[in-house]
């Protein structure tokens, strides 16, 4: 049994070098036991593998806060063939046009660089290298258009102008939108419309970049958006000021067959999934639902307010206003 001296051969016999001692009686073959399988060498902090992984992963992080640095603080890029060559035809704004040196050029490359040189935009060559650093994500086809930061408007001058121009205001306030494809769409609705202008909070909202740009088609060159620092206090503000502010949301309390839009109105529109913020709906003076046929339960952000803009847009002609 285990740790019986007595036994044959349990103590070693006198003379050996380490002495008389007493066996473990088999104790210490738990020692050796398996302890499952071998982490892998990335997962080991002492093997070159982890280290080489943990610099990667750092390097990694470094370049997303540069691109996120020339997001914010450099200038806009639009990129790949077909997005530049609409841009340059709606007469977005533009500083310079990049195309890389060993490009192999199509019709969509000769009419960007036409138009550029129309327009007067510099055209400069650049290295394929050089576009992948400038664009971030290297999805740019050998063409990128850069665009210049935009200029917000600020939210009482874009109300002021609004009711000095000679026509009912009609603007449009988003809350809790994210997509700047969704702001670049309502911004073409607005404008094809009739309305004055946009409103976006400064926070947790897109901003018009160069996805927004090309999504406008042109159309956030010729109308202001505003940024506000808090949407719900601006509104409340607003409303002060002898405008109405109509959210929509599809249990609103009103559909748009019976609502009066010739008036001065500010259309807020919140997204598909969060819908309208709790603040932010009750500050409205009515929540507008549009009436849909089938199981169809809400509509894109865009689509709703282009649905709305458009039907005040009709009961605005109809009255002569």
């Amino acid at each position: 049994m285990a740790g019986n001296s007595k036994r044959k051969g349990a103590i070693r016999k006198e003379g050996s070098k380490k002495g008389q001692v007493v066996g473990s009686g088999g104790q210490r073959r738990r020692g050796l036991e398996g302890r499952g399988a071998t982490p892998k060498a990335v997962d080991r902090t002492y093997h070159p593998a982890h280290k080489k992984a943990k610099a990667a992963a750092k390097s990694r992080a470094a370049a997303a806060r540069q691109a996120q640095r020339r997001r914010d603080d450099g200038p806009e890029y639009v990129v790949g063939r077909n997005p530049v060559v609409e841009c340059l035809r709606a007469e977005i704004p533009a500083t310079a046009l990049y195309v890389m040196s060993t490009i192999d050029a199509d019709d969509r490359v000769r009419e960007a660089v036409a138009i550029a040189g129309d327009m007067g935009i510099s055209i400069l060559e650049a290295s394929k290298p050089e576009l992948d650093r400038i664009t971030v994500n290297g999805l740019h086809q050998g063409l990128a258009l850069q665009v210049p930061e935009y200029s917000y408007a600020h939210p009482d001058d874009l109300l002021a102008d609004a009711l000095d121009s000679g026509q009912p205001a009609l603007l449009v306030a988003l809350d809790n939108i994210t997509d700047p494809r969704n702001l670049g769409a309502v911004i073409r609705s607005v404008a094809a419309f009739g309305g004055q202008g946009v409103l976006i909070p400064q926070r947790r909202s897109a901003s018009v970049t160069a996805v927004a740009w090309r999504t406008s088609a042109g159309a956030a060159a010729r109308l202001p958006v505003a940024q506000a620092p808090n949407l719900t206090r601006t509104l409340v503000d607003w409303a002060k000021a002898g405008v109405q502010i109509v959210g929509l949301d599809a249990d609103g309390d009103v559909t748009l067959d019976d609502y009066d839009g010739t008036g001065p109105t500010v259309i807020v529109v919140g997204s598909e999934g969060k819908g309208l913020s709790r603040l932010v709906r009750e500050t409205c003076d009515s929540i507008l639902s549009i009436p849909m046929a089938g199981d169809v339960e809400s509509l894109n952000a865009s689509v709703a307010a282009g649905v709305v803009l458009a039907e005040f847009a009709r009961q605005r002609r109809v009255a002569g206003r």
